[in-house]
């Protein structure tokens, strides 16, 4: 391991490989890819489902053999790479500290840094489901790393809270495993995972649906015996004479991913409370000069070939800052939600770029025949008509440069809108 570098990719699932690589294709002579597990891919190796690859390869692939796409090559661009090894800490300067078995604590620095620290499942602590704590709670990741990698059935008969899209691909799994789904149960009015998803891992496997319920108690002492389900209304409240027990051994939880943001928090990059990820602009570079993030570390994503591209997009941009420090200093305009809209990525946009860019976006609530509008500093510029929106699939966009303004200084602001066809606003 060398002591400085021009591209560090802090990460090796689909995004920090995808960055080294693009980094390596555009100029960037020495790289290093630092991973705290035992080998690269990430998440890919419990993901034992097909289904990946559709854009990037225009063939379906199972999560392992994505992975191994990429790690084949890394290993024909003869790129570094550091795994059992954790980053503590990113110093000034681009300085990163790290930790492994095999070089003790080291000072390691780049010319240019890209994180791809990947998102963590919000687990029970964070829900306030009242109840014991016996054994037989597991989130969805945890339940699918002990079937699809350790062999081991986690339970006999599960209900799953949350339908985010781990747990309806684990309700199928479970039941092709043996276990007895006796439901998956949703807050919320819609499912939050892809409609795709609901379809070929409940409907298909006749699994219920529960919209508008919710666990409000576990019950069992060593094991988990049952759940209490209730109810909710349309304000999200639980409706009284609604509340029933569901026998079970195991609970599942699906509700929701968050990225990783410790990292970029403790380093001061400003960090969106829409998203928990770090604000980037269009080339995926955050808030400090010469460190970029790309991935679930960014936003959570519905699909691997997305988050592929933005790393090979984060790891191209890196590559051209380790060459040229220079080339990003220019003055700014803000991407910002607006009515409908949860986040918007990116949410920073250079004001001389001549690229026409991407932006991703999630909904507040399902539209049935919506209308994009984005607006500059007040003014429309731009309208895109979308069909059946939920916001359980992101969308993405396209803005062409030649439709953007001029902006008049570094208050410019774009807003971006989702309305009902029809409406008149």
């Amino acid at each position: 391991m060398r002591n400085r570098y021009d591209v560090i990719i802090i990460g090796g699932g689909p995004a920090g490989m995808a960055a080294a690589i693009a980094a390596h294709e555009n100029g960037a002579q020495d790289i290093i890819i630092l991973e705290r597990r035992f080998e690269l891919g990430g998440i890919l190796h419990q993901c034992i489902h097909s289904g990946f690859g559709l854009h990037r390869f225009g063939e379906e692939l199972t999560g392992p053999e994505y992975a191994h796409r990429f790690m084949e090559m890394i290993k024909k661009y003869h790129i570094e790479a550091a795994c059992d090894t954790s980053v503590l800490k990113i110093l000034p300067g681009n300085r990163i500290l790290i930790i492994s078995p095999y070089s003790g604590i080291k000072i390691i620095s780049g010319k240019a840094v890209v994180m791809a620290t990947g998102c963590r499942e919000r687990n029970r602590g964070g829900l306030g489901i009242s109840g014991t704590r016996p054994a037989g709670i597991f989130t969805a990741g945890t339940a699918q790393q002990f079937i699809n990698q350790y062999g081991h059935l986690p339970g006999k008969e599960v209900v799953i809270l949350g339908s985010g899209d781990i747990g309806l691909i684990m309700a199928r799994r479970l039941m092709l495993e043996g276990a007895l789904v006796k439901g998956v149960i949703e807050v919320k009015s819609f499912s939050s995972g892809l409609k795709r998803n609901v379809v070929q891992c409940l409907n298909d496997f006749n699994i219920p649906l529960l919209l508008n319920h919710s666990v409000i108690e576990i019950h069992g002492r060593k094991r988990v015996t049952g759940v209490t389900v209730v109810r909710m209304d349309d304000t999200g409240n639980p409706i009284a004479d609604s509340i029933y027990d569901i026998p079970c051994d195991t609970l599942v939880l699906s509700v929701g991913l968050l990225p990783d943001h410790k990292l970029p928090l403790n380093t001061g990059i400003k960090i969106d409370h829409h998203t928990g990820g770090p604000i980037v602009n269009q080339w995926m570079e955050t808030s400090t000069p010469g460190i970029f993030a790309c991935g679930d570390g960014v936003y959570v994503h519905d699909l691997v070939d997305d988050v592929t591209a933005e790393g090979e997009m984060a790891g191209r941009h890196a590559a051209l800052f380790a060459k040229d420090p220079w080339v990003f200093e220019h003055s700014m305009a803000a991407i910002t939600p607006g009515e409908g809209v949860q986040f918007c990525i990116p949410q920073i946009m250079s004001s001389n770029s001549d690229e026409s860019f991407r932006i991703f976006l999630r909904l507040e609530e399902k539209f049935s025949s919506g209308q994009l509008v984005v607006n500059q500093d007040g003014k429309k510029i731009f309208t895109f008509s979308k069909g059946n929106a939920f916001p359980g699939e992101m969308i993405s966009i396209r803005l062409p440069k030649e439709k953007l303004l001029p902006p008049k200084d570094t208050a410019s602001l774009l807003t971006i809108s989702m309305i009902e066809r029809g409406e008149n606003k």
